[in-house]
């Protein structure tokens, strides 16, 4: 699994972890995030029970097991999310950050130990070490209760399905280098799996108040710089919702 450090500075630190070159090859290629302040660190939508192995032998080489205090899962699919039961085990001190609308639906994967710190609709702020991260509503992109997470010092926007891309090969690059032809495996995803073109319109409103230099989606490559802004005109631009034929 590749790591690659994203920001270091005032006091945390961002991490990539991605391109699992052992994962079956059968499932969805997925990005996991990790914010590290001090002796405590986040995992942001750590991935599937697959993944699990390879996640933690990652992330040992970068801090101990048990600074990991807080795990965020921006929705209730399970390739971002399955492999809690193994971290519940793992890290039975830890709380967990994640929508109030799926904690039925969450607990499914176990978490017997891990303390489910429920998300109101309308978002809230985690405090980590010096650091506060912010998780900003995205409900209905793709899941009906849904949240990013936003670090305005890292100008990093973690934004889970939105910007993700369906990419051809799992040694693709981590970062978009071409942004036309990226678009080609953005556009059947966020089409058929964005349902509400309002929804689409109001976190794009919000998302442009906020200066950005990454959007780390949950797959394919992040968009920096100048992309960020032509992702947002792009999705700006597309029609979603394409499942429902007619009238």
């Amino acid at each position: 699994m590749q790591t690659k450090k994203l920001y270091e500075g005032r006091g945390h630190t961002w991490y990539m972890f991605a391109r699992d070159p052992e994962r079956p090859q059968n499932i969805i290629d997925t990005n996991q995030y990790m914010v590290r302040a001090g002796k405590e660190a986040i995992l942001l939508d750590p991935g599937g029970i697959e993944l699990f192995p390879a996640m933690l032998a990652a992330i040992v080489h970068h801090i101990p097991a048990e600074h990991i205090t807080h795990l965020f899962a921006s929705h209730q699919d399970p390739d971002i999310i399955s492999s809690l039961g193994l971290w519940d085990k793992t890290l039975p001190h830890a709380q967990l950050h994640a929508p109030w609308l799926w904690e039925g639906f969450l607990r499914h994967f176990g978490c017997n130990h891990i303390e489910y710190k429920a998300i109101p609709d309308e978002g809230q702020s985690l405090r980590l070490g010096g650091v506060e991260l912010q998780f900003i509503p995205a409900h209905y992109l793709h899941s009906s209760g849904n949240f990013h997470v936003y670090d305005p010092v890292a100008k990093i926007l973690m934004s889970g399905d939105v910007g993700a891309a369906l990419l051809p090969e799992a040694n693709t690059p981590l970062f978009v280098e071409n942004f036309q032809e990226h678009t080609q495996y953005m556009r059947g995803f966020h089409q058929r799996w964005m349902p509400s073109n309002r929804a689409k319109d109001d976190w794009i409103r919000r998302v442009r108040t906020l200066d950005i230099e990454y959007l780390a989606p949950q797959h394919g490559s992040i968009f920096q710089g100048d992309d960020v802004k032509r992702f947002l005109d792009w999705f700006e631009a597309l029609e979603v919702g394409t499942g429902v034929k007619g009238n």
